[in-house]
């Protein structure tokens, strides 16, 4: 006798529906599969100032605490309108660590990463071009959930200059001061990284324009 084909993962909109149904299997497995997407978006709203003294977990807990909280006041329906809530969520937790630590010590403001709220909330998880050159990252057929995902799944110095370059979209000079490497270093481990993240997500395309020497 064959093997019976494995159940499709359900959807956001799905479990979304059964979670407000009351099942609370699908109500974890909707947090769970969206706690990458929430590191990710985390990590990339932090300041680089505030990461020294706040771990990007905490702003995680946070935000996942809250979504649980009010998971029964959110009105949408879609996927997009599920993560730019949750976005939306991150974004304010932040602003509020970013408050809570400016009285304990005074920011740089020639290192800081301002946080843009706004950005990011209307955007989502956006993997483009840093700004200042042809340099360019572009994602195709995969969904931003499995993007964040295959980003969790690399190491943190990867992780961190693809947050920096490329959901920043810091300028390389800014991202090598930011990572206290030289440019050249910096822009080698990002194509390290893009070409490892590419490994993890092998039935996307991913196309890269490297900056002009």
């Amino acid at each position: 006798m064959g093997r019976m084909p494995s159940e499709p993962t359900p959807s956001v909109a799905q479990l979304l529906e059964q979670a407000r149904n009351g099942d609370t299997d699908a109500r974890n497995r909707l947090f769970e599969m969206c706690r990458s997407y929430v590191a990710i978006s985390a990590k990339a709203e932090m300041a680089s100032w505030l990461q020294a003294k706040v771990d990007a977990s905490d702003l995680v807990q946070q935000t996942l605490l809250e979504a649980h909280r009010g998971l029964d006041n959110f009105r949408g329906q879609t996927e997009a309108e599920w993560l730019g809530w949750l976005r939306k969520i991150v974004a304010h937790n932040a602003a509020d660590f970013v408050r809570r630590f400016h009285g304990v010590e005074k920011r740089k403001a020639s290192r800081e990463v301002p946080l843009q709220p706004g950005d990011d909330s209307e955007m989502g998880l956006q993997l483009s071009d840093g700004g200042d050159s042809p340099s360019k990252i572009l994602i195709q057929k995969e969904s931003e959930l499995q993007i964040a995902d295959a980003i969790a799944q690399l190491s943190e110095d990867y992780q961190q200059v693809i947050l920096l370059r490329n959901m920043r979209r810091l300028p390389f000079d800014e991202v090598a001061r930011e990572m206290g490497r030289s440019r050249p270093a910096t822009q080698m481990l990002w194509m390290r990284a893009v070409k490892k993240l590419q490994e993890l997500l092998p039935s996307t395309e991913i196309t890269v324009t490297r900056d002009p020497p």
